[in-house]
């Protein structure tokens, strides 16, 4: 499914009173339903397989890692007991569906597995981020209304 078929299917919703819209295939899957406001709200899974081609050098002895490189990828690794909610794509992240309304989660909340965690904006479009673990919010390392990149670690759960 592409963009322009998710924007047909928006503006479908908008023309109508359907509320909500489920579709999966081959890996993909998409729920859109209306928030507060009539909003759409997009929440999708990632793909299992990476969308753009990986380019691969002439000669692959020769990039080897630096140790910079090295000791960053080493301290990304999960801590035992803890796991991380990441981003799973490049939008803005928001805490709540709306200024006015509370954030999803807070440190100390307990959260179940496809409990929503988040929002991220991208293209205009509203993703609800859910976590993937059964745990508690230990950390919000994210601020409100700042931009994310695809793999950030957005929440830090301990698991139970």
């Amino acid at each position: 499914m592409d963009l322009k078929q998710i924007k047909q299917i928006i503006d479908l919703m908008k023309r109508s009173e359907l509320s909500e819209f489920e579709f999966e295939e081959e890996g993909f899957k998409i729920k859109i339903k209306r928030g507060a406001g009539g909003q759409p709200i997009v929440s999708s899974a990632p793909p299992t397989a990476h969308p753009f081609p990986m380019v691969m050098p002439a000669n692959p002895a020769s990039t080897k890692p630096s140790s910079a490189v090295a000791e960053s990828a080493g301290s990304l690794t999960d801590e035992a007991g803890f796991t991380y909610v990441k981003s799973p794509m490049v939008g803005t992240f928001y805490r709540s569906p709306s200024p006015e309304n509370p954030s999803f989660v807070e440190n100390g909340t307990k959260v179940e597995e496809k409990s929503v965690v988040c929002i991220i904006e991208a293209m205009k479009i509203m993703n609800e981020i859910q976590s993937e673990a059964k745990g508690t919010i230990v950390e919000v390392l994210v601020e409100n209304g700042q931009p994310v990149e695809y793999g950030q670690r957005l929440f830090k759960i301990k698991l139970n």
